[in-house]
């Protein structure tokens, strides 16, 4: 289930809010106490989160139990998305056991959808945030955030601690898989999205690379929004460079509104890898403002952001 931006913030008592978290959304699934992590694409990567699945997390003493989270890196008491991107892609278990220890997450359990084999989702909000509240799994990388009756205290505080925003829920709603619901409103203190790289730029008087080239599908192709250099120094832009390189083609890809001094000494690549990145709106040119580097998002793919343009509310 997913929110709708809000262009308000809702009030009353039919309303509760919730912080939200700047991770990656997952499904995790208990069947006869074997742990299971799934993507928002339906991808297993249990493997990539060793402590979620371990016995430690608390987690598998529960027999059959769905749950739906967040899954963050915390740094300074905040969530970090560029300490969780490095953790997207493992499939080594060797690499993901020594992440683990240098980058544990923490699974933000917000709701529950199947308790001993019998669906939950057609219940209440209030209903299922009672029943997750009973079961309680925590553990030091599983925790039940608290919910909040106050939406403007919450959202001030979370502009003052650097949060992302907040979930808004009404509380006699049912859970609408796969659906963009109003009865979830998500209210954010900054903007960030996800967008095709389809090119890259090397640094000035040197080999490495420097920038990315960003688009965005639409409803009639690929749409350029700028390039973001902002946070790709040092390793980060060496680690990229290197996914980036088994995708280069000879002609650049059918993207409208690259200006030429975007595509001048450009190396174009083949629009299968999504990024994420932070920014403060878009010119009238429809570019991106002062972008800045978040992560690769293996998580999602091309088409995921082709059914999000036909979307009327279409973001993630």
């Amino acid at each position: 289930m997913l929110a709708t931006p809000a262009e308000v913030l809702p009030r009353g008592d039919e309303w509760r809010h919730e912080i939200k978290w700047d991770g990656m959304r997952a499904l995790i699934d208990v069947r006869d106490h074997r742990v299971r992590v799934f993507s928002r694409t339906e991808r297993d990567v249990t493997i990539a989160f060793p402590e979620l699945a371990s016995p430690a997390s608390g987690l598998a003493d529960f027999e059959d139990l769905l749950l739906d989270a967040e899954i963050v890196v915390m740094r300074a008491g905040r969530p970090s998305f560029a300490a969780l991107a490095e953790r997207f892609n493992v499939v080594d278990p060797n690499s993901a056991d020594e992440l683990a220890s240098t980058a544990p997450v923490t699974a933000m359990v917000f709701d529950v959808l199947r308790v001993m084999r019998s669906p939950v989702t057609g219940r209440t909000w209030r209903e299922r945030r009672d029943l997750l509240d009973s079961i309680a799994p925590t553990s030091k990388w599983v925790s039940v955030p608290p919910e909040f009756a106050d939406g403007e205290a919450l959202l001030d505080a979370t502009a003052d601690q650097g949060m992302e925003g907040i979930v808004s829920k009404r509380v006699g709603s049912k859970y609408s898989p796969g659906l963009r619901s109003d009865d979830w409103r998500k209210t954010l203190h900054r903007r960030t999205g996800s967008y095709v790289i389809v090119g890259w730029r090397r640094q000035q008087a040197g080999s490495v690379l420097g920038s990315v080239l960003l688009a965005e599908p639409t409803e009639v192709g690929l749409a350029y929004r700028g390039r973001v250099g902002s946070g790709l120094a040092g390793r980060k832009g060496v680690t990229l460079a290197r996914d980036l390189l088994p995708l280069r083609r000879e002609t650049a890809p059918v993207v409208t509104g690259v200006p030429d001094v975007d595509a001048r000494d450009a190396i174009w690549v083949e629009p299968h890898l999504v990024a994420d990145v932070e920014f403060h709106g878009l010119s009238d040119a429809g570019r991106l403002r002062q972008p800045a580097w978040r992560g690769l998002r293996s998580d999602l793919t091309v088409a995921d952001l082709q059914i999000r343009a036909a979307s009327p509310n279409g973001d993630e």
